[in-house]
C-alpha cells in the first residue's frame, strides 16, 4: 500500500502510487531521514516549534514539507545561520556572510527571505567585518515567520499526519491524534 494509505481505486483508479505527492516525498526519503525518525520524536514536534527545529530529524523533515509549499528558503536560511555561527575563521566568515547575503538578503536574491529594511541595512553595514551575530536579527525574524505561519500548517498537513500514521502503523500503535 502506498504511504498515503489510499488504494489505486481511491486515488482514481489509473493513478500509480508515484502520482501522489505524499508518496513521492516519502519514496524519495525512504532510505534517508524518514526511515530513521522515531514516533516519539515526531510526536514531540507538535509540542512546540522549538522542539521541531532543535530535534535531530525535525529540521530536514520540516524542510521537505516546506518544499511542497515552495517556501523552504526560510528553513534553509535559518539552518545556514546556525552553521555560520560556528565558523571560527574570519576569512571563512567573510566568505560565508557574503554568500548568505547574495543568496537570501539582497533584493532579488534567488532565495530572498522576508525581512524589513532596517535589518537588511544592518547586515550590509556588517558585511565588511562580519561577526558571529551579524545575521541574528534576520534569523530571529525568519524563525518568527516560520513559527507563526508555516509551523501550524505543518502540524495540520497531510504530510505530518501521514508521517505519524505511518510510524504508528509500523510500530503497531493505535492511531490517536
Amino acid at each position: 500500500m502506498p504511504v498515503c494509505g489510499r488504494t489505486a481505486g481511491e486515488r482514481g483508479g489509473r493513478m500509480s502510487p508515484n502520482t501522489c505527492w505524499l508518496c513521492k516525498t516519502f519514496r524519495a526519503e525512504e532510505n534517508g531521514i524518514i526511515s530513521k525518525v522515531s514516533l516519539d520524536e515526531v510526536l514531540q514536534w507538535s509540542q512546540s516549534f522549538e522542539k521541531l527545529i532543535r530535534s535531530k530529524h525535525g529540521p530536514m523533515i520540516y524542510k521537505t514539507y516546506l518544499k511542497t509549499e515552495h517556501s523552504d528558503e526560510n528553513i534553509e536560511f535559518w539552518l545556514a545561520c546556525e552553521a555560520y555561527k560556528k565558523i571560527t575563521s574570519q576569512r571563512k566568515r567573510i566568505y560565508v556572510a557574503r554568500k548568505l547575503f547574495t543568496s537570501y538578503i539582497q533584493p532579488q536574491a534567488p532565495k530572498e527571505i522576508n525581512i524589513d529594511s532596517p535589518v537588511k541595512k544592518s547586515i550590509i553595514r556588517n558585511l565588511q567585518e562580519p561577526t558571529q551575530s551579524c545575521f541574528d536579527e534576520a534569523q530571529r525574524v525568519v524563525y518568527m515567520h516560520m513559527e507563526r505561519d508555516s509551523y501550524p500548517r505543518f502540524l495540520e498537513s497531510k504530510f505530518y499526519q501521514q508521517l505519524k500514521y505511518r510510524l504508528r502503523t509500523d510500530n503497531n500503535i493505535p492511531s490517536v491524534r
